[in-house]
């Protein structure tokens, strides 16, 4: 076994537990607007952080670099509420619960705070997967080094000359996604990603919810333009939709040996560079690297640099003995959990969700490109024939999900009912 790929497994394997008890954690990305169509006020938002301490009982866990608070957590829930990339867009990241009813609790009491305070002064917090006013806001990242090397490297992507990448390195300022984290086991993590990864085309139709002013991109989710025409995307195996199927976890690995590595840190301070593929990284000698204030320097790799590897793919394996889904962009408010709930059921009901996909109508219609379907079903319009097959495939899906919703007992079955009426179940 290579070096890069033992390290890789030691890194994502290690908390995968044979029987896990199953948990949900959900991150929830939301645009702060300003209501009147005016940018936001990012001092309104620092300002909003500084509130949220004392009116919600929060303990300060970040600060940028002059001292304003930009991650807060609550200590029993373990609930955090932060900056996501800029100022304009506030995470919830919620500590794992066992079932949705509680983090929607959490979220309602945190919201009703929140929506006050920003009305004040004229802001909302609002259900995009892209900021609306974009391209007046202010888009710098967050004071604070792994945001801010984030955005440095992307800009990068402006002295790419061979890669076909977009003109939006600023885009991690204004996009916002919801992700679901769900825990999975040594047995069923590979089965987990594999289904997943074939309904990706059903998710997108369902969940499309960040159509973009600033281009001609035949699409309802430009996130994942953003991702794959990116520095993110040099390695298509970094982002999006898994190419393939895995046959076993030697085939999986050796997918994840081919995403990138690009930062990188050294007596605190952080380095970022062209991305290099974790199969050459140890065997590369020196690396040209850039420092947060731009000062070249040469790096030697080192292996303790794959303690920082994180790839972006749509069903993504963490070190938390997780899969996380992150190919969903921030729903409207009131069907905030429909994702979430959609992901669970699914989950839960893994073996009826893998029969199903052996034999689904929709893929003998279109083919199993599971990659170049995800866009052809993000258009902004789809012919009959399109529209027909991916609505009953949403419908059988929406079945499936609903199923193991029941199974689980939880009463959560009602989160789906957003996504029933699109669909007139």
């Amino acid at each position: 076994m290579s070096p890069s790929i033992q390290l890789l497994k030691d890194r994502y394997l290690k908390n995968i537990k044979e029987n896990p008890d199953l948990y949900i954690g959900i991150e929830l990305e939301f645009p702060i607007v300003h209501t009147k169509g005016q940018p936001t006020d990012i001092e309104v938002s620092k300002d909003l952080l500084r509130f949220l301490v004392d009116a919600l009982s929060l303990e300060v866990e970040k600060v940028d670099q002059e001292g304003n608070p930009i991650q807060l957590v609550e200590p029993m829930s373990q609930d955090r509420i932060l900056f996501e990339v800029s100022y304009t867009t506030l995470e919830f990241a919620f500590g794992r619960a066992q079932n949705i009813q509680e983090i929607e609790g959490r979220f309602q009491a945190y919201m009703k705070v929140i929506q006050e305070k920003l009305g004040e002064k004229n802001h909302a917090i609002q259900g995009w997967g892209i900021h609306p006013n974009w391209n007046q806001n202010d888009n710098r990242p967050v004071a604070y080094p792994r945001y801010q090397m984030l955005m440095d490297y992307l800009s990068m992507g402006s002295h790419q000359e061979s890669a076909h990448l977009h003109d939006f390195p600023q885009y991690g300022a204004f996009i916002c996604g919801s992700q679901v984290q769900l825990d999975v086991s040594t047995d069923n993590y590979l089965r987990v990603i594999n289904a997943f990864t074939q309904i990706e085309a059903a998710k997108a139709y369902l969940f499309a919810n960040s159509e973009f002013s600033g281009a001609d991109w035949d699409t309802q989710i430009s996130r994942d333009i953003f991702w794959e025409d990116s520095m993110h995307g040099i390695y298509p195996e970094n982002v999006g939709v898994n190419s393939k199927l895995f046959q076993n976890e030697d085939d999986f690995f050796d997918y994840l040996d081919h995403s990138a590595i690009f930062t990188a840190e050294r007596d605190g301070e952080t380095y970022y560079f062209s991305p290099i593929q974790a199969r050459d990284y140890l065997a590369t000698d020196e690396i040209p690297a850039y420092t947060l204030n731009g000062k070249e320097t040469l790096l030697v790799p080192l292996e303790k640099d794959f303690q920082t590897h994180r790839s972006y793919q749509f069903q993504d394996l963490t070190t938390r003995g997780t899969v996380e889904f992150r190919s969903v962009c921030t729903q409207p408010l009131d069907r905030t959990f429909a994702s979430a709930a959609f992901h669970l059921g699914l989950l839960v009901n893994l073996d009826k969700l893998e029969a199903y996909l052996e034999t689904a109508p929709f893929f003998e219609s279109f083919g199993r490109d599971y990659k170049s379907l995800r866009r052809q079903f993000s258009k902004k319009h789809l012919t009959d024939e399109e529209t027909a097959g991916i609505v009953q495939f949403s419908k059988d899906l929406l079945a499936i999900a609903e199923q193991g919703l029941e199974m689980r007992g939880q009463s959560e079955t009602t989160y789906l009912e957003p996504l029933k009426e699109e669909l007139d179940v």
